[in-house]
Protein backbone atom coordinates (compact mmCIF):
# COMPACT_ATOMS: atom_id res chain seq x y z
CA UNK A 1 0.00 0.00 0.00
CA UNK A 2 1.38 3.10 -0.97
CA UNK A 3 1.29 6.45 1.84
CA UNK A 4 0.52 9.60 0.27
CA UNK A 5 1.63 12.82 1.81
CA UNK A 6 -0.22 16.20 1.08
CA UNK A 7 1.98 18.81 0.64
CA UNK A 8 1.28 22.53 -0.23
CA UNK A 9 4.62 24.72 -0.54
CA UNK A 10 4.21 28.40 0.04
CA UNK A 11 7.07 29.58 -0.61
CA UNK A 12 6.35 32.95 -1.98
CA UNK A 13 4.19 35.79 0.06
CA UNK A 14 5.45 38.43 -1.03
CA UNK A 15 4.34 42.21 -2.45
CA UNK A 16 7.33 44.73 -2.30
CA UNK A 17 7.05 48.56 -3.43
CA UNK A 18 10.69 50.33 -3.18
CA UNK A 19 11.40 53.52 -4.34
CA UNK A 20 14.85 54.62 -5.05
CA UNK A 21 14.97 58.65 -4.13
CA UNK A 22 18.39 58.57 -7.06
CA UNK A 23 16.05 58.52 -9.86
CA UNK A 24 16.13 55.32 -10.99
CA UNK A 25 12.31 54.79 -10.55
CA UNK A 26 10.19 52.38 -8.80
CA UNK A 27 9.74 48.81 -9.03
CA UNK A 28 7.42 45.84 -7.68
CA UNK A 29 7.29 42.35 -7.21
CA UNK A 30 4.91 39.61 -7.04
CA UNK A 31 4.96 35.92 -6.78
CA UNK A 32 2.95 32.97 -7.41
CA UNK A 33 3.82 30.22 -4.80
CA UNK A 34 5.31 26.92 -5.72
CA UNK A 35 2.58 24.49 -5.22
CA UNK A 36 4.08 20.64 -5.13
CA UNK A 37 0.80 18.95 -4.18
CA UNK A 38 0.97 15.13 -3.05
CA UNK A 39 4.32 13.67 -2.37
CA UNK A 40 4.37 10.13 -2.40
CA UNK A 41 7.10 8.98 -0.09
CA UNK A 42 7.11 5.66 -1.88
CA UNK A 43 8.05 6.66 -5.64
CA UNK A 44 11.66 6.63 -6.56
CA UNK A 45 11.55 10.04 -8.82
CA UNK A 46 11.49 13.36 -7.27
CA UNK A 47 8.41 15.68 -7.36
CA UNK A 48 8.86 18.66 -9.57
CA UNK A 49 6.49 21.97 -9.74
CA UNK A 50 7.10 25.74 -10.93
CA UNK A 51 6.28 29.04 -9.68
CA UNK A 52 6.41 32.76 -11.00
CA UNK A 53 8.34 35.99 -9.67
CA UNK A 54 7.37 39.08 -11.45
CA UNK A 55 9.43 42.61 -11.28
CA UNK A 56 7.55 45.36 -12.78
CA UNK A 57 9.24 48.53 -13.11
CA UNK A 58 8.06 52.22 -14.12
CA UNK A 59 11.85 52.98 -15.39
CA UNK A 60 14.27 50.51 -17.25
CA UNK A 61 16.50 49.32 -15.01
CA UNK A 62 19.08 46.11 -14.57
CA UNK A 63 17.42 44.38 -11.73
CA UNK A 64 18.79 41.20 -9.62
CA UNK A 65 16.56 38.91 -7.77
CA UNK A 66 17.70 36.92 -5.05
CA UNK A 67 15.79 34.26 -2.63
CA UNK A 68 16.17 34.08 0.44
CA UNK A 69 17.15 30.68 2.72
CA UNK A 70 15.41 28.75 4.46
CA UNK A 71 14.18 29.60 7.66
CA UNK A 72 13.96 26.04 9.00
CA UNK A 73 17.31 24.59 7.61
CA UNK A 74 19.33 28.22 7.79
CA UNK A 75 20.58 27.69 4.34
CA UNK A 76 19.86 26.73 0.83
CA UNK A 77 21.06 23.06 0.70
CA UNK A 78 18.84 21.77 1.23
CA UNK A 79 15.49 23.99 2.21
CA UNK A 80 13.67 22.96 4.15
CA UNK A 81 10.03 22.66 4.85
CA UNK A 82 8.09 22.65 8.33
CA UNK A 83 4.99 20.55 8.69
CA UNK A 84 2.41 22.42 10.02
CA UNK A 85 1.34 20.51 12.69
CA UNK A 86 4.42 18.95 14.03
CA UNK A 87 8.67 18.81 13.92
CA UNK A 88 9.02 16.36 10.92
CA UNK A 89 11.45 18.71 7.44
CA UNK A 90 10.84 18.15 4.34
CA UNK A 91 13.82 18.94 2.02
CA UNK A 92 12.97 20.56 -0.94
CA UNK A 93 14.93 23.33 -3.16
CA UNK A 94 14.01 25.92 -6.02
CA UNK A 95 15.81 26.76 -8.68
CA UNK A 96 16.52 28.97 -11.63
CA UNK A 97 17.00 26.80 -14.41
CA UNK A 98 14.94 24.03 -16.14
CA UNK A 99 16.92 21.15 -15.66
CA UNK A 100 17.09 21.97 -12.02
CA UNK A 101 21.31 22.29 -11.29
CA UNK A 102 21.26 26.06 -9.98
CA UNK A 103 20.17 26.69 -6.93
CA UNK A 104 18.23 30.38 -7.02
CA UNK A 105 19.27 31.87 -3.63
CA UNK A 106 21.26 35.11 -2.81
CA UNK A 107 24.73 34.31 -5.47
CA UNK A 108 26.93 33.46 -2.58
CA UNK A 109 28.44 29.95 -1.78
CA UNK A 110 27.55 28.15 -5.27
CA UNK A 111 23.83 29.43 -5.43
CA UNK A 112 22.93 31.75 -7.93
CA UNK A 113 20.22 34.85 -8.87
CA UNK A 114 18.65 35.76 -11.43
CA UNK A 115 19.39 39.34 -13.37
CA UNK A 116 17.63 40.96 -16.28
CA UNK A 117 16.52 44.46 -17.65
CA UNK A 118 13.23 45.04 -17.35
CA UNK A 119 11.88 47.46 -19.77
CA UNK A 120 10.39 50.77 -19.02
CA UNK A 121 6.63 50.45 -17.94
CA UNK A 122 6.99 46.70 -18.26
CA UNK A 123 7.19 43.60 -16.17
CA UNK A 124 9.99 40.74 -16.13
CA UNK A 125 9.04 37.08 -15.52
CA UNK A 126 11.09 34.36 -13.81
CA UNK A 127 10.23 30.60 -13.70
CA UNK A 128 10.85 29.61 -10.75
CA UNK A 129 11.59 25.81 -10.48
CA UNK A 130 10.86 23.55 -7.37
CA UNK A 131 11.62 20.06 -6.25
CA UNK A 132 11.54 17.71 -3.41
CA UNK A 133 13.78 14.66 -3.58
CA UNK A 134 12.16 10.97 -3.65
CA UNK A 135 12.92 9.25 -0.68
CA UNK A 136 11.94 10.93 2.17
CA UNK A 137 10.60 9.60 5.35
CA UNK A 138 8.24 11.84 6.50
CA UNK A 139 4.99 12.14 8.43
CA UNK A 140 2.04 13.05 6.57
CA UNK A 141 0.06 16.02 6.48
CA UNK A 142 0.87 19.55 5.53
CA UNK A 143 4.45 21.52 4.78
CA UNK A 144 4.96 24.86 4.17
CA UNK A 145 7.72 27.31 3.85
CA UNK A 146 7.73 30.91 2.99
CA UNK A 147 10.94 33.19 1.77
CA UNK A 148 11.81 36.32 0.98
CA UNK A 149 12.32 37.75 -2.56
CA UNK A 150 14.48 40.42 -3.11
CA UNK A 151 14.83 42.96 -6.21
CA UNK A 152 18.27 44.94 -6.72
CA UNK A 153 19.47 48.01 -9.29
Amino acid sequence: MSRITPILATVFLLFLWTDDSAGAGRCWVSTTSVNFGSYNVLSATPTDSTGTVSVYCNQENFITVSIGPSANSGGFKPRQMRLTTGNDLMNYNLYRDTTRTQIWGDGTGGNFTVSGIVPRRNTLYQTVFGRIPAGQDISAGLYMETLTVTITW
